[in-house]
């Protein structure tokens, strides 16, 4: 969410105190003694893309300014079970015990009076009149980790949260809607973010000071948890007017300034313009060395490499266009070969922690593996490398293995930190997927009979993947000693100089290496595993299926088309209230593995509409299969009934009429996943070309015409929109196969279709039955018809399509001109 200056002036305008010193909007009384900034560590897995995460400093010190508390509050200095193995019976138990989510089962045990975010908590909080502690944060979260363990089983600090406050847990991944309110306001109040997130409500859940990690006790000049506990709690007794008056100020300024709307005088922007500055912002923060954007910590960002991609694909012939073609695949060659690749098992880690994509932060998370298997499959499509074929296939092939549960739905994320050893108390981070060089020697000791000089299976390993025997983690990696004397692979030579070093054909250097990594990755699943979330969401699982459909359909891969049509039944099944018509965000694995749900179950966001329906397209494309379509469509109607804003367009993230979600946003912003609206654009613009419903494209013009000042001015935020708002300007082509579906001619012409990155189009197999949903929502198939008995292909562009043809060298052709 960009943050606007208005809801500073409003908050300038504001008459303070001449006894108080702001602090998130609400005031606190000074005293004589020296003031003393809170620092609070912004951290953690997934953050916005305006605000990068950092992983591992040191614990609690202010470095590179990663330390706040809303707005660098000052106060007055006058006066889980996560990480060890549980031997003994709980001490406490809380009414976390009887919720799903995997983080709030994480914290069932604290010595804190827990409450999941519902009416019991909200009405306690008035009937006692308390202010509410609100915490967030997702089950992988390393740092979230980190303060259960130093505060929340902290008997001292749980009695204080629990006498003095109602406290209320929240899986963020669980409630995107109460996460997105309250970090809007860290973030406006603060200029930073991040979780664990901390924040205090007053009973009617207006926020008035907030911050995220906070470390247990006072640390110099750093008051820590119980400090900042015991003067809030000090101010809401002498000042909680100001306190309440003050924060509500703060909503309704920020009601104000997250506001987005189209007004009436406002037209589609340029297309041309914002996709060419949206390339120059990209191209400005682009690091030459190692490709991606900006310097450490560096994340994958997917929704800026699919752009590029994109902006190439119109500007083949030009410069900038090669230049974006450059950024992306250097980019992804350099993720691919880097540590934040697991290259034993498959999949990538969530970001790196330096510029060069080695050392990461390991925790896995479902919606990258999702977004880079796409990428990855398009940087085939457009270069032919195989490289990128064979990673969309690892990353399938992690998730299929690891993250995936038997009904078709896909788990949530793997956790960074796991136990070093079975006997181990304390997890650490990597430990699950780091080496030492004696372990790596002592696996793989046998000689490789061609290799020169008698070179074992280790010494042929540790020289491609880079392992020493000192480790190879430098120490400003690893301030706090977790990585000393490990290596994370890397892969530092190609496999033709690899093969040259030790004197072996290409082909058997590859085959070495292949065992290896078996062998390896046999190793680590002896390891103790690490937790792994097995959540399953809606939207990310959405996203899982667009991968599997995806590189699917570009491979011709049936086993791959498979398990897309799985995960739909599954989305259909259990994400799918028939009654109610409406999704369910999530469900969640039972102890016997059974899909289960919630006493209440939670109603669909945005997102997960949006990218169940952009899901369900690309599975129509590429196995055209119709019933996936028309759900698709159905989903688009209830999504417009639900979140469509009828006065300033836009769809809303959650229900505008749920009274305890105190800001109705609108994401603008494409970060770690694409936003909701971003998505909709193109879902809206398929459906009218697949369906013929002309209101679905007025309806996507009106959703980038409301958005048409970010996109203006920071397109960077929004490339996934940007691609929409392409799709506009160069309409999307229709192209139209009229065969039998299981023919050899049909499916010649469907894989050239595939085989190239056309991202404005829309694929329809034309199987002449002229009764099906097909032929009734676009006649003009009817006309359309096979020459001389073969499978015919028809691209029709603005109502006009080009002559027939049958042959897939005539229709690559057609297609690239």
């Amino acid at each position: 969410m960009m943050l606007r200056s208005c809801w500073i002036r409003a908050l300038a305008s504001a008459p303070i105190p001449a006894n108080c010193s702001l602090i998130s909007g609400a005031f606190f009384k000074k005293d004589t003694t020296p003031s003393l900034t809170v620092c609070v560590k912004r951290n953690c897995g997934h953050t916005p893309a305006h605000t990068d995460s950092y992983h591992r400093l040191p614990h609690c010190t202010a470095s590179q300014d990663r330390f706040r508390i809303c707005g660098a509050a000052r106060f007055s200095m006058a006066s889980g079970s996560n990480g060890r193995e549980n031997l003994h019976p709980p001490k406490h138990t809380n009414r976390l015990s009887k919720e799903k989510s995997p983080y709030l089962q994480q914290h069932a045990h604290n010595p804190v009076d827990w409450f999941p975010w519902g009416q019991e908590a909200f009405d306690k909080a008035k009937s006692e009149d308390k202010p509410i502690f609100l915490s967030v944060g997702y089950s992988t979260c390393h740092w979230c980790h980190v303060m259960e363990r130093e505060s929340f089983e902290d008997e001292e600090i749980g009695k204080i949260l629990s006498d003095n406050f109602v406290c209320i847990k929240v899986d963020r991944e669980e409630r995107p809607d109460v996460d997105k309110v309250y970090m809007t306001f860290v973030q406006a109040t603060s200029q930073g973010g991040g979780w664990p997130m901390s924040v205090w409500l007053t009973p009617d859940l207006r926020p008035f000071i907030g911050g995220t990690y906070f470390p247990p006790k006072d640390l110099g000049r750093r008051p820590g948890f119980k400090t900042v506990l015991m003067r809030i709690m000090e101010q809401w007794q002498i000042n909680r007017e100001v306190l309440e008056s003050s924060g509500q100020r703060v909503m309704d300024a920020l009601q104000k300034a997250t506001a987005i709307s189209a007004h009436a005088e406002e037209t589609l922007p340029s297309a041309l313009d914002v996709a060419h500055r949206c390339f120059q912002q990209l191209a400005h923060s682009y690091e030459e060395e190692y490709g991606g954007f900006n310097d450490a910590p560096k994340f994958p960002t997917p929704v800026n490499l699919m752009f590029l991609m994109s902006y190439w694909s119109v500007n083949r012939a030009s410069s900038e266009g090669a230049e974006a073609l450059r950024m992306t695949l250097h980019s992804l060659r350099m993720m691919a070969l880097g540590g934040i690749h697991d290259h034993v098992a498959q999949g990538f880690h969530r970001y790196s922690t330096d510029s060069s994509w080695h050392v990461p932060h390991f925790e896995k998370m479902l919606y990258d593996q999702a977004q880079l298997a796409v990428a990855y499959i398009t940087a085939y499509q457009v270069s032919g490398e195989r490289l990128f074929a064979d990673v969309s296939r690892d990353v399938l092939h992690y998730v299929s293995r690891d993250l995936s549960h038997q009904s078709g739905g896909f788990y949530s994320a793997e956790d960074a930190d796991s136990l070093p050893m079975a006997e181990s108390s304390e997890k650490r981070e990597g430990a699950f997927c780091v080496w030492t060089a004696a372990e790596i020697r002592d696996l793989l000791s046998n000689t490789v009979a061609e290799a020169t000089g008698g070179a074992t299976q280790a010494d042929i390993f540790m020289h491609h993947y880079g392992v020493k025997d000192q480790g190879n983690v430098q120490p400003e990696q690893d301030p706090h000693g977790e990585l000393q004397g490990q290596n994370v692979l890397i892969v530092r030579y190609s496999v033709e100089l690899t093969a040259a070093h030790f004197g072996l054909s290409v082909n058997k250097l590859t085959e070495v290496l292949a065992s290896v990594r078996a062998k390896l990755a046999d190793v680590r699943g002896s390891r103790p595993p690490p937790h792994l979330d097995t959540k399953m969401l809606a939207s990310w699982n959405g996203l899982m299926l667009s991968g599997f459909a995806r590189v699917g359909a570009v491979l011709g891969d049936q086993t791959l088309l498979q398990r897309a049509e799985q995960t739909a039944q599954f989305l259909r099944k259990h994400l799918w209230d028939e009654e109610g018509q409406h999704m369910l965000h999530s469900c969640y694995r039972g102890d016997n593995m059974e899909v289960e749900q919630t006493a209440s179950p939670i109603s669909g966001f945005l997102d997960d509409y949006a990218f169940v329906v952009s899901g369900l397209l690309d599975l129509f494309e590429a196995t055209h299969t119709v019933q996936w379509l028309q759900w698709a469509a159905e989903l688009q109607n209830r999504q417009d009934q639900l979140f469509w804003d009828a006065q300033g367009s836009g769809y809303f993230c959650s229900d505008p009429l749920d009274p305890t979600i105190l800001l109705s946003l609108k994401q603008d912003q494409d970060g770690a996943e694409p936003s909701g609206n971003s998505v909709s654009a193109m879902n809206l613009l398929r459906l009218s070309h697949l369906t013929g419903r002309q209101e679905w494209m007025q309806r996507s013009q009106q959703l980038l015409t409301a958005f048409s000042d970010r996109l203006l001015k920071v397109p960077i935020a929004l490339p996934d929109m940007v691609r929409g708002l392409m799709a506009h300007h160069y309409t999307l082509k229709q192209i139209i196969i009229c065969g039998q579906p299981d023919a050899e001619d049909t499916t010649s012409l469907i894989a050239c279709v595939n085989s190239l990155f056309i991202p404005y189009k829309v694929l329809i197999l034309a199987d002449g039955n002229t009764e099906g949903f097909l032929y009734k929502k676009l006649p003009v198939l009817s006309s359309l018809i096979q020459q001389e008995g073969k499978a015919t292909a028809y691209v029709c562009q603005d109502f006009t399509c080009a002559l027939p043809v049958t042959c897939p060298q005539e229709l690559r052709r057609l297609l690239l001109e």
